[in-house]
């Protein structure tokens, strides 16, 4: 064999090495790191966050790896997800938008008294909403899906609440400001603070009680901190709900392969919200078993009674919509965005 021919076989047995290296690079797995306040005992974590991750890394064919930190367990608080996602120090979180108060003004009209219908018909609406009303708001990460919980319920330590006069004088965790908003026109203190926070705080006699959804009482215990619960009959409507985020940092997702890519968005948008909302609402009937087994007594407030809780919150949605147009958007007009979409699509959810 020529010197030639040697060279010429070696060049060749390296380009065939490479080519057979470049596609086993390409396919190594890509890890992602998922960091949520959601204790692992919390419904949001074992039946929405877990299965998700399931779903995209069976997809991926195990291309995709996820590593989840339920409970701020990278540390920061709850406060600080949307920034570290953001800023790429973690590449995906699921948080309460209302934990970075007024980051997210526009969002906030799913949040006002009486506004939710049930939540996968409203989760469902609220995906809609973002990228049509609202899409500014996050423009800076890359958005997955956008989901609601369930009915606000008042749980409470001291006293039953059975009517709206009951909400005088109490001091009450809330989740987000216009929440806040709502409890001070209904009478009440509240104190904003993660569920997490919940516990130590009535602890302390800092509050004697909480507004929360059913499905995230028992993971911190509340069927047993607290005894008495007040709930709106259907037809009475929704309190409050808090509205969820799912984002996942821009540049990882952009980086990404383009058939990784897909399976980021085969798991995101409006069906994927919608199943969150839906999610949500099969929680809640867990949550309120909770109580019901710890012989908690349960209040379901008529319709007559929250037509007067809604006629003392109605100052909420005025003060947002004024607020809205000072920083030049108009407050009604986004409201009856709002209010179409949640009817259009729960109609389609029912």
């Amino acid at each position: 064999m020529t010197t030639t021919t040697r060279r010429t076989i070696l060049r060749s047995t390296g380009a065939a090495a490479v080519a057979v290296a470049l596609p086993l690079r390409a396919q190594a797995p890509v890890t992602l790191k998922l960091h949520t306040f959601w204790p692992e005992q919390a419904g949001v974590w074992r039946e929405i966050i877990v299965p998700w991750i399931a779903q995209v890394e069976q997809e991926s064919n195990g291309r995709i790896r996820i590593e989840a930190s339920p409970s701020m367990k990278l540390g920061g608080p709850p406060g600080q997800l949307y920034d570290q996602v953001r800023e790429g120090k973690v590449d995906l979180t699921m948080n309460l938008t209302g934990y970075t108060p007024g980051r997210f003004p526009r969002v906030e009209a799913f949040e006002l008294p009486f506004m939710m219908t049930q939540p996968e018909g409203t989760s469902k609406a609220l995906w809609e909403y973002v990228q049509t009303a609202a899409p500014a708001e996050f423009k800076d990460v890359q958005l997955l899906a956008t989901h609601v919980h369930g009915p606000g319920v008042i749980h409470t330590a001291d006293r039953a609440v059975l009517k709206v006069e009951d909400m005088r004088d109490r001091k009450l965790r809330s989740p987000t400001r216009q929440v806040n908003r709502l409890l001070t026109f209904l009478g009440s203190t509240s104190l904003s603070m993660p569920v997490t926070e919940i516990p130590d705080a009535m602890g302390k006699g800092l509050i004697t009680g909480c507004v929360v959804p059913w499905e995230i009482l028992p993971s911190f215990k509340g069927q047993q901190l607290t005894k008495y619960h007040a709930e709106f009959a259907n037809a009475g409507g929704s309190l409050y709900t808090s509205t969820i985020m799912f984002v996942m940092n821009k540049a990882r997702y952009s980086g990404l392969p383009a058939d990784l890519r897909k399976v980021i968005d085969n798991n995101s948008g409006v069906a994927t919200s919608g199943r969150f909302g839906k999610t949500m609402q099969a929680l809640d009937v867990v949550g309120r078993e909770a109580a019901v087994k710890n012989g908690n007594s349960i209040v379901t407030l008529n319709v007559a009674e929250a037509r007067k809780f809604r006629s003392m919150s109605r100052l909420v949605e005025v003060e947002w919509a004024e607020a809205m147009d000072q920083a030049g958007a108009s407050g009604y007009r986004l409201l009856d965005t709002a209010r179409n979409l949640i009817d259009h699509h729960t109609r389609s959810s029912t």
